[in-house]
C-alpha cells in the first residue's frame, strides 16, 4: 500500500552556530536539551502528521536521532531558517504535498501546542492566504523597544504591516492606554509551494528599512493570516534566557 502523503509537518530549524548564544540547541535544561524540549513540546499538537528538525551540524543531528526524534541534514549554506525549511520541502517529495508547512523556532521550547493549531487552522480558513503567523498583546514596556517587533492587522485578521516602531503610533508617538497593540512571535505556517517561492523572492526596501524579512511578502502583494494568542513563547537567545525558560517549563509541567 502506498504511503500516504503528511498533511500537516512542522520542521524546526536548529543550528549549532548562534551568534548570541553559541551551542544553545544541546544547552541542558532541566535534563534535557534545548532541542529535545523544543522537539518534544511541538509533537503534543495533534494536528501535526509530521515533525522534523533540520540542522547542519553533526552534533545535533546525532543527538535528535539518540532521543528517536526525526531528523535531516541541510547545507551550512543556508542564510535563514526558512530557507533551512524550503531545502527539506524542496527534497522530499512527500512534503511537497503537504496542506501546510509550520516553522517552530528551535530556540522556543514553550510555544504552546494549542497556538501550533491556531496557526494551521487560520491559514486552511482564508485559501487566499499563504503564511500564518502569531501575535500577542504588547506590554507597555515593550513599545519602544526595537527588539520586539509590532505588528498591525486588519479587521478581518490579515496582517497589514510589521514594525520595530511602535504601531499604530498616533500624532504624539506615544503609547496610549486603551489601544490595543500587538507583538510580533516568530512562528510561521506556510503552503508548501509559497515556502518554495518565498526564498526566493527579491529583497524589498521596507524589509531592508525595518530588517525584517517578513516584510517581503507584504511587499510583494501577497496575504499573511495573523493571529492572537494568549500565550506567549519565551524564546532563548542568550544564557540569560535559561532561567526563564526553565521557570515556564517547570509551570507547563505541573499543568501536564
Amino acid at each position: 500500500m502506498k504511503e500516504p502523503y503528511p498533511s500537516i509537518v512542522a520542521i524546526i530549524p536548529a543550528r549549532y552556530a548562534s551568534t548570541r548564544f553559541p551551542g544553545k540547541s544541546l544547552v541542558k535544561i532541566y535534563g534535557k536539551t534545548l532541542i529535545q524540549h523544543t522537539y518534544e513540546n511541538a509533537n503534543r499538537c495533534l494536528l501535526l502528521d509530521e515533525l522534523v528538525v533540520a540542522t547542519d551540524d553533526e552534533r545535533i543531528y546525532d543527538h535528535v536521532k539518540e532521543f528517536g526524534g526525526h531528523v535531516v541534514m541541510t547545507p551550512e549554506t543556508c542564510p535563514t531558517g526558512s530557507d533551512r525549511l524550503a531545502y527539506v520541502v524542496q527534497n522530499d517529495p512527500r512534503l511537497q504535498q503537504a496542506e501546510v508547512i509550520v516553522n517552530v523556532q528551535g530556540d522556543e521550547p514553550c510555544v504552546d501546542p494549542q497556538v501550533l493549531t491556531m496557526l494551521v487552522e487560520a491559514l486552511r480558513s482564508d485559501p487566499a492566504a499563504v503564511m500564518s503567523t502569531v501575535v500577542v498583546k504588547l506590554e507597555e514596556e515593550e513599545a519602544f523597544s526595537t527588539s520586539h517587533v509590532k505588528c498591525v492587522l486588519d479587521l478581518r485578521g490579515n496582517v497589514l504591516y510589521f514594525s520595530r516602531a511602535l504601531i499604530p503610533g498616533g500624532k504624539e508617538g506615544e503609547y496610549r492606554e486603551g489601544t490595543t497593540y500587538y507583538k510580533h512571535v516568530g512562528v510561521y505556517a506556510y503552503r508548501p509551494e509559497f515556502l518554495l517561492e518565498y526564498t526566493k523572492l527579491p529583497i524589498t526596501p521596507l524589509q531592508m528599512a525595518e530588517d525584517l524579512e517578513q516584510l517581503k511578502v507584504l511587499e510583494h502583494g501577497y496575504k499573511i493570516k495573523g493571529v492572537v494568542a494568549n500565550s506567549i513563547s519565551i524564546g532563548v537567545d542568550t544564557p540569560e534566557d535559561i532561567k526563564r525558560a526553565e521557570k515556564e517549563l517547570c509551570r507547563q509541567s505541573s499543568f501536564l
